[in-house]
């Protein structure tokens, strides 16, 4: 019969949809009915170059994948168009980071629902804090210059004591 033919392929898209929820680390739940094609395409883009897979979910399919899960608190957010954004393995944040910066520039005509990340529900302003985060190479950047900074600053004390006790005679 069609009907189990169409409810085994949603039984299925469900069980992928949830493998992928599980496996993932952050991703992002956004309503994109307002934009143009063309800024469709250039998102898709956007996201494709950071290495986020994107994908349009109907809210009952992905309902029933979140549900009895840590995720289940984003079930009340999914109403109207809804789109899934899902970050790769290597940044987590490339989500949250191109879809707030997508928002900003759409002058109100795109809707983050909600997110999460490392199975925590997060609501509109703790993905906002999770986009201004650096990426990876920008906290290691941040790491290694402190890091530098203070051991230069050592070095140049020692440095200092070094030279004041050369002055005093006390060192040979």
């Amino acid at each position: 019969m069609a009907s189990e033919k169409i409810l085994a392929q949603k039984q299925s898209y469900v069980a992928d949809l949830k493998a992928k929820l599980d496996a993932s680390q952050g991703g992002v739940v956004f309503n994109y009915g307002g934009i143009t094609v063309a800024e469709d395409t250039k998102l898709r883009k956007e996201l494709r170059e950071a290495g986020v897979t994107y994908e349009v979910v109907k809210n009952t399919l992905l309902k029933i994948a979140i549900k009895d899960t840590a995720l289940e608190g984003m079930s009340d957010k999914l109403e109207g168009t809804s789109a899934l954004a899902i970050s790769g393995s290597e940044d987590p944040l490339a989500a949250a980071r191109v879809l707030h910066k997508f928002a900003e520039n759409s002058k109100g005509k795109f809707e983050i629902k909600t997110g999460y990340m490392d199975g925590e529900v997060l609501d509109i302003t703790g993905i906002q804090k999770l986009a201004t985060l650096p990426n990876r190479e920008g906290l290691l950047s941040m790491l290694l210059s402190a890091l530098t900074g203070n051991l230069s600053g050592l070095a140049r004390a020692l440095d200092a004591v070094k030279t004041k006790m050369e002055g005093e005679g006390e060192v040979a």
